[in-house]
């Protein structure tokens, strides 16, 4: 058995991070943070909790957040809606932007891409809402299909979506001085085979197995292993992510994308 558990947690190792990371040891994963779940996944071998550093995304919809409680339950990094299509700003993303600064969470921001806009029409809309913060993590560019919006419904061929995300990816970079961060779906990545886009840091969703087993081969910075988590500090439903790595690779990895 511990050699079977061992050469599972090799394959994990090997598919982490935009370098490789260590999956942590069985010690590390006794210190997981004060989060809890309304809908858990019975989790193999490969589960979150092998990953000391959690985080959360949140938007408008967690409501007023005590961002104090929420650092203090082991909230390690946050990411930040701030914007969405060419038109759409998060009503709360001051509050929680400036919130999780003063409470000593590292945060970044995250537009929500719709295919009704152009690439850069999203990147400056994004950058207009976003301060030029060096202090703060990688801007986040959330490609998913918008199958639930009321007015933009396409679904472009995939070579038109790495196109535009690379327009986007560019334009945004240039701004801030840093590559922003690619989070998706398991249907969107693998419809549109993102796996072909080289250098990007990649945030990935998956609520029902391990990357390695759902993102084949893929690296990956973040993984989104929940959307039911209860986080002290927010009411409701909140998602969960982990980073692809222990806290030594944690504390490296904020010194070369948060300065």
């Amino acid at each position: 058995m511990r050699v079977f558990l061992l050469l599972l947690l090799g394959l994990a190792a090997a598919s982490c991070g935009p370098s490789r990371h260590d999956v942590p040891n069985s010690r590390a994963s006794t210190n997981v943070p004060a989060f809890g779940d309304t809908d858990p996944h019975e989790w193999d071998a490969l589960s979150p909790w092998l990953y000391p550093v959690h985080g959360i995304d949140v938007s408008k919809y967690q409501g007023d957040i005590d961002w104090q409680r929420v650092r203090a339950s082991g909230t390690s990094f946050a990411f930040i809606k701030a914007t969405e299509g060419g038109d759409v700003a998060d009503e709360r993303f001051a509050d929680n932007w400036h919130g999780a600064a003063r409470a000593g969470v590292p945060r970044g921001a995250y537009h929500y891409y719709y295919f009704c806009r152009t690439a850069a029409e999203q990147a400056d809309w994004f950058i207009s809402h976003v301060p030029a913060d060096r202090g703060a993590l990688p801007a986040v560019l959330d490609m998913e299909w918008t199958h639930k919006s009321r007015t933009c419904t396409k679904r472009p061929a995939p070579e038109t979506v790495r196109a535009e995300m690379e327009v986007y990816l560019e334009r945004v970079a240039r701004h801030y001085g840093k590559r922003p961060i690619v989070y998706t779906t398991v249907d969107f990545y693998h419809e549109n085979d993102l796996g072909r886009m080289r250098g990007t840091d990649f945030w990935l969703r998956s609520v029902a197995g391990h990357p390695s087993a759902i993102y084949p081969n893929q690296k990956w910075a973040f993984w989104q292993y929940t959307g039911t988590g209860v986080v002290p500090g927010i009411a409701g439903n909140t998602d969960i992510n982990v980073f692809a790595g222990t806290r030594p690779q944690w504390s490296q990895w904020l010194a070369a994308n948060a300065r």
